[in-house]
């Protein structure tokens, strides 16, 4: 086994189909698992092992494709870096994954710490620094093959966003993104006629699994772009007929204060949303502007991501619909015991999804996955018809005076003002109530409220306990690279 097979399998059927197009430069199946050979064979070059992690700190350029499918062929583990994270963020996590090379480009490479903060790295790959090998110079051996590795072997390690706390390094295994990839071109109904856009990074396990695993798995095309920009991801849209749409609601929201009617989208069969709660609002919009109902997906790093799905065949507006193939999901209480249907509790995954554990963390692991389920730290529930709604994240729940408040239902509350662009709620410290509901909102172009109206709207929407007490404007709201709101950052 071995997550390269992937691309070697549609290079063998396919050997001509377009596999990724980046601006005007197209690859073939066949280009491309040659050029994944040839990285390969150079990295062998510069001394790297089976086993050994090689960390990626590249943008959604092709050398992140040819990088990622090289270090699969070798056998060593790919490290995604977040290009975002700064020198200190960076020197972290390559010391914590002991990574034997960095492979790097321009114009990232300038926040890279220098060599003797990070031991462990032997060789270090478009760096810029002096007598440093470029993807382009790598000794040009004949293309590998993939070896074969054991299915619990790891395949890549993705860093938590560290909504709190220091990252921790997600251990995938070949099995599990296999597994995951396969069940995810089952529910998408994916083909080899398939175009995805992916503007979303491919250091994060949703574009790296989900969108570029998958769509290789399909034989399909990749078209990417190094970065989400709304009028040119609109124009490729139409330009290269695209028929998946990935978002996160961010995107969703951004596209649709920019208006649709200009832009041709008829090509596009599905659209899809994860990594953060899609508010209702919002989506009820865009299946307005476009007549897509908008697919949620749910899941998390640690389970490869994906677990559940709202098909587009048996939608359920809010929900995040419905266990993939071979995934259990329940919502347990404190106490780890099954709750009934519409009982609120904590969302738990098993399955051949979930990670192997966290690099170097065994205490972690033992917590995340006590009694054989992934512990997702997010509250929800489940219908009668077996369908989940996530309601919040334990972490975020607000306590006031020993009451429970979750964000999110203040949230679409005030989403449902025609002023409120974005919004974020969490607690504010109170030495009365312990805590106190505090909301954060960034306005449409043009519109304008005021705190009191946004309060009063909440008043007899909520109980008086869940409406904010403080209502502050911000120009944007801090988030994560795939647009979840860090409320970390807010506190």
């Amino acid at each position: 086994m071995n997550v390269a097979h992937f691309l070697e399998a549609s290079a063998r059927h396919q050997p001509g189909q377009a596999a990724l197009v980046f601006g005007d430069r197209r690859w073939t199946y066949a280009e491309l698992d040659r050029e994944a050979g040839r990285v390969a064979a150079g990295l062998a070059r510069l001394g790297l092992r089976p086993g050994e992690r090689v960390c990626l700190h590249l943008a959604n350029r092709p050398e992140f494709v040819l990088a990622y499918y090289a270090c699969q062929k070798l056998g060593v583990t790919p490290v995604a870096l977040n290009v975002t994270y700064v020198r200190d963020e960076l020197a972290y996590i390559v010391r914590d994954s002991e990574a034997a090379a960095i492979l790097s480009g321009p114009p990232f490479a300038a926040q890279l710490p220098e060599p003797g903060e990070t031991p462990s790295v032997r060789a270090r790959v478009g760096t810029g620094e002096p007598g440093a090998v470029t993807f382009e110079t790598l000794p040009a051996d004949p293309p590998l093959p993939a070896v074969d590795v054991d299915r619990e072997d790891v395949a890549a390690v993705l860093y938590t966003s560290a909504t709190t706390g220091r990252p921790k390094g997600v251990m995938l295994t070949h099995a599990n993104v296999v597994s995951n990839t396969y069940a995810t071109v089952h529910h998408l109904r994916m083909t080899r006629e398939d175009r995805g856009l992916c503007a979303l990074p491919l250091f994060h396990c949703f574009g790296q699994n989900f969108i570029m695993n998958a769509l290789v798995v399909a034989g399909g095309t990749l078209v990417l772009q190094e970065r989400f920009v709304p009028a040119d991801f609109l124009a490729t849209i139409a330009r290269h007929r695209i028929s998946i749409l990935y978002a996160v609601p961010t995107m969703y929201i951004v596209l649709l204060a920019g208006g649709l009617v200009a832009h041709d989208l008829s090509s596009l069969r599905l659209a899809f949303s994860a990594a953060a709660m899609l508010p209702g609002d919002v989506e009820q919009r865009w299946t307005a502007a476009t007549g897509l109902p908008v697919s949620q997906g749910y899941g998390l790093t640690e389970c490869s991501p994906f677990a559940t799905y709202n098909h587009e065949h048996a939608h359920r507006p809010g929900s995040v619909g419905t266990p993939i193939e071979n995934v259990e999901v329940r919502v347990v209480d404190e106490h780890d015991r099954e709750v009934p249907d519409g009982t609120l509790g904590e969302i738990v995954i098993r399955g051949p999804n979930v990670m192997r554990g966290y690099l170097g963390k065994p205490e972690d692991t033992a917590s995340a996955l006590r009694g054989g389920w992934l512990h997702s730290g997010d509250i929800g529930y489940r219908d009668g018809d077996g369908y989940f709604y996530v309601v919040d994240r334990v972490k975020d729940m607000i306590n006031v005076a020993g009451f429970k408040v979750f964000p999110r239902e203040v949230e679409e509350v005030l989403f449902g003002h025609p002023a409120v662009a974005e919004v974020a709620v969490l607690g504010r410290p109170d030495p009365v109530k312990g805590e106190v509901v505090r909301a954060c909102v960034v306005l449409r172009p043009e519109q304008s409220t005021t705190a009191q109206e946004l309060i009063e709207r909440c008043r007899g929407r909520v109980a008086a306990y869940k409406v904010p007490v403080v209502v502050e404007f911000l120009p944007a709201l801090p988030k994560s690279p795939t647009g979840k709101i860090l409320k970390k950052n807010l506190r």
